[in-house]
């Protein structure tokens, strides 16, 4: 039945990798199904057949659709099924993206759907590098105009060994998480996250991950030799080279001119101005042809700028190279927040917050992925108002969620642990004005906001971006980045990290690939940029952490209980840590190894809270003093609950310091005293003293009475 039907077979780091092609989804341009080790990715590759009206883009859409049913769960949604994608597979389709977009013809209009569905998983075998692989080797072997094959691996640092496309259990001991993907002699994408990885440590690394793509990249190029079917023609809608002349000729003067500041709401106008000229103009001349004037403009521009480039070494604003625009920075913007901080970097400006809370906040993840919750969590905001549109806001998209992940990988690795630091985090940056680079200001703004919290980051982190401008065998690179430099040129090598070493990488490539000098170029730039951004303006803004939170955000404090006394912590049906919770107005969370969290926005609640724990955790001690509720009167004296659960006796001359006729005479029923225990018998039974507690609590020093319930070690 299926005799076209193929296999094709190899391995990729150590384990089996297959490729079967002609039996499943046959009406696709191309598809394929990759198995690599016990992982299975269906990958198709669809075009349409003629080009979308309209647009002056090339139509290109990359889903990766993680079904749940390849880890044998089943989705925890009421309807029980997939819905919209989580974070994890909206960036996986994002990598994929960047890796293929840049070798399709620029001047195609008609759609192209790549659709990578993961139908098993293997944790060992990334699901992602086999959907990458996927993708490459159904769009060679489909008729859809495509310069490639790519191949891709991730790369770690283990014990100072490189390993291509580490175990999930290499991964949480990895200094680097890196994935280069390849074509031809080229790299085409690359992004990574690290635990502050020298230059030189991430640039071997990226090499050994070009070299491991090669041998991918003559796999697929077999097949597409084998199966491969031509490619289909398709029709470009150009400007004809006559109107180009026309348009270059009539108005290259008045661009030039327009294009030459650092103004862009200026830039802005001035083009309006000679767009609206050149249109009335050339009405008559070329009638219904405004999509090719437009085209025309564009590449005049676009012909302007690479030319002060490459042959004038000018920039648009006038600065050098290497030279950053002027920076800004300060905290402390939002006074009831819990930590703020706004940086601007010429006219791209991000105001970043961050907002503390107890751990059972932290985000609950539903994917594929081993990791099922994070407590640091970083969201980005790019309103329309940012470039000066009028668009409404629809939620975040791909690219906004894109960007988020990028200042949270490049921050993480200077999170202090739960154990330093016992708090979620959410950070939410919001862009307010935008000229290139935001993702970028977002990680600096975020430096800045989570210092200004007293969050204790082990470092600053600064991001910074490297531009490319190429033609023939010249080449160039610069500096900081902004709009124009990004929307004409070949590259956004956006990198992150610390004064010591690299964090995270993002590189957006607009041509077929770098080479490992344009790689090892730009990390060392992007290097001493950040350097100076760290020393000359984050830390002039706040020199060091805070010492103390916000009086806005929640106390917390952390207890350690043996595993076996959780149950008494918790209570039958809940009952002692609701009666701690609304009776300290605290909020807490046991986890599983024991660990306590307790959380609120009143510290005295908060230290009460504690104390009842530590009490319920290592039994009352004789000579301690505990703050207790009066459950009980009786004739010969009264009974007061130290902790939930667990009451002793005040016997009645005990009561005060005074004499005490009737027991009604000293305490009610719910009123809260301040007992100290004399001794606990051989039954268990607590005999405490009201009184004891009146006259020691007279000469003690609160610091003494702290001390006084210190656990014995």
């Amino acid at each position: 039945m299926f005799e076209h039907s193929r296999t094709f077979e190899t391995t990729l780091a150590g384990r089996s990798l297959r490729v079967e092609t002609g039996k499943m989804a046959q009406l696709a341009n191309g598809a394929c199904l990759v198995r690599y080790g016990e992982t299975v990715v269906l990958c198709t590759a669809t075009a349409s057949v003629q080009p979308r009206e309209g647009v002056d883009f090339f139509p290109l859409s990359v889903d990766y659709d993680e079904k749940l049913y390849a880890a044998g769960r089943i989705p925890g949604s009421y309807l029980k099924r997939e819905g919209k994608p989580p974070e994890e597979a909206i960036l996986a389709g994002r990598l994929i993206d960047r890796s293929i977009r840049p070798l399709f013809p620029k001047d195609m209009r008609n759609d192209v759907s790549v659709v990578c569905t993961v139908m098993s998983l293997d944790a060992d075998c990334s699901p992602v590098i086999a959907a990458l692989l996927g993708a490459s080797t159904a769009l060679s072997i489909s008729n859809i105009p495509w310069g490639g094959p790519v191949a891709a691996v991730h790369v770690g640092l283990l014990d100072g060994e490189y390993v291509v496309n580490p175990t999930e259990g290499q991964c949480p001991q990895s200094r680097m998480a890196v994935t280069v993907a390849s074509a031809g002699e080229r790299m085409v994408m690359i992004e990574a996250g690290a635990q502050i990885v020298s230059d030189e440590e991430m640039y071997e690394g990226i090499l050994i991950g070009h070299r491991a793509n090669l041998e991918m990249l003559a796999f697929i190029r077999q097949i597409q030799e084998e199966i491969g079917k031509p490619k289909f023609t398709y029709t470009a809608e150009h400007a004809s080279d006559e109107m180009q002349r026309d348009i270059m000729d009539y108005a290259i003067d008045a661009v030039r001119d327009a294009l030459d500041t650092n103004d862009k709401n200026v830039r802005d106008a001035r083009l309006q101005e000679i767009y609206t000229d050149v249109f009335e103009h050339f009405a008559k001349v070329y009638p219904d042809s405004q999509k090719q004037l437009d085209e025309c403009l564009y590449k005049t521009q676009k012909y302007i700028v690479r030319r002060w480039l490459l042959d004038d070494k000018k920039r648009v604003d006038g600065r050098g190279m290497d030279e950053m625009r002027p920076l800004a920075a300060e905290v402390d913007v939002l006074p009831r927040v819990h930590g703020s901080g706004m940086f601007t970097r010429g006219q791209t400006q991000v105001l970043t917050t961050v907002t503390l809370g107890p751990v059972s906040e932290a985000q609950q993840l539903d994917d594929l992925g081993g990791q099922t919750e994070k407590r640091y969590m970083h969201q980005y905001n790019f309103p329309s108002y940012s470039v000066g549109d009028t668009k409404p806001s629809r939620g975040p998209n791909r690219r906004e969620i894109g960007h988020g992940a990028l200042a949270e990988r490049a921050l993480l690795p200077v999170i202090p642990s739960v154990d330093d630091f016992p708090y979620a985090m959410r950070l939410v940056s919001e862009v307010l004005s935008s000229n290139g680079s935001t993702s970028q200001a977002s990680i600096c703004g975020s430096t800045l906001a989570l210092m200004a919290a007293g969050v204790p980051i082990a470092a600053p982190v600064a991001g910074i971006s490297c531009g490319l401008i190429t033609e023939g065998d010249r080449w160039m690179t610069m500096v900081d980045i902004q709009g124009l430099e990004d929307f004409f040129g070949d590259m956004d090598f956006k990198v992150a990290g610390t004064k010591e070493g690299i964090t995270a990488i993002q590189m957006d490539l607009k041509m077929e690939g770098l080479t490992p000098a344009m790689v090892k170029e730009a990390l060392y730039k992007t290097h001493k940029a950040r350097n100076s951004i760290i020393d000359d303006v984050l830390l002039k803004a706040i020199p060091a952490p805070r010492k103390v939170l916000s009086p806005w955000a929640p106390k917390l404090q952390v207890a350690r209980v043996p595993v076996e006394k959780i149950r008494e912590v918790i209570g039958s049906g809940g009952k002692v840590i609701h009666q701690i919770c609304d009776e300290c107005g605290v909020k807490m969370d046991v986890a599983e190894d024991g660990h306590v969290y307790i959380s609120g926005m009143d510290a005295e609640g908060v230290e009460r809270a504690l104390e009842i724990v530590k009490t319920i955790a290592e039994g009352p001690k004789p000579g301690a003093f505990y703050h207790g509720k009066v459950t009980r009167l009786m004739d010969f004296g009264a009974f007061v609950e130290i902790v939930p659960g667990k009451e002793g006796l005040v016997h009645i001359s005990q009561l005060d310091v005074k004499h005490v006729e009737k027991v009604s005479d000293a305490v009610q029923v719910g009123d809260a005293v301040t007992v100290k225990v004399l001794e606990i018998d051989n039954r268990g039974r607590l005999n405490l003293s009201r009184k004891a507690a009146q006259i020691e609590q007279e000469r003690l020093t609160p610091e003494e009475m702290a001390a006084v319930n210190q656990p014995q070690t």
